[in-house]
């Protein structure tokens, strides 16, 4: 089997933080892929709102479902360390983007890079719906030597 490669945008939009929990530990004592996992999805959901998004809208149910998750490990974690995820949107299509993620620690010391794939999703209908303009337009980054 190939080994997951993820390639990093040349900026990111967002860094949320987050520390490394206790029950965030495996038996090996360092942080847990599944664990992992769910800290992605709380950088994914702080980086919308700082777009002024969200995954889910409970008055229209309207949102979006993630269609794939990859992780590439670089790194351990450990209690303590407190995670810099870098977030940026990548290759927008007709009904969703790609959430890149690259994980350091605050001392730069590297854990993992991840992405995801969120596609919008008409909970009514539970079926795929177009990407919104307005969503891809917040998911753009500004034009070089925009203020």
């Amino acid at each position: 089997m190939a080994r997951v490669k993820i390639a990093l945008p040349e900026a990111f939009s967002t860094i949320v933080e987050l520390p490394i929990r206790i029950t965030d530990l495996n038996y090996g004592a360092h942080l847990g892929n599944d664990a992992l996992v769910s800290l992605l999805h709380e950088a994914r959901v702080q980086f919308l709102a700082h777009l002024q998004l969200s995954e889910f809208d409970p008055a229209t149910r309207l949102g979006m479902i993630m269609a794939d998750v990859a992780v590439e490990y670089k790194g351990e974690g450990f209690y303590g360390d407190v995670l810099r995820v870098h977030l940026a949107a990548a290759d927008p299509h007709k009904y969703g983007f790609d959430v890149v993620y690259h994980v350091l620690t605050t001392g730069g010391r590297e854990i993992a890079r991840a992405k995801t794939g969120m596609l919008c999703f008409d909970y009514n209908t539970r079926k795929l719906r177009p990407l919104p303009p307005d969503v891809a337009n917040r998911l753009s980054p500004p034009a070089a030597g925009a203020s």
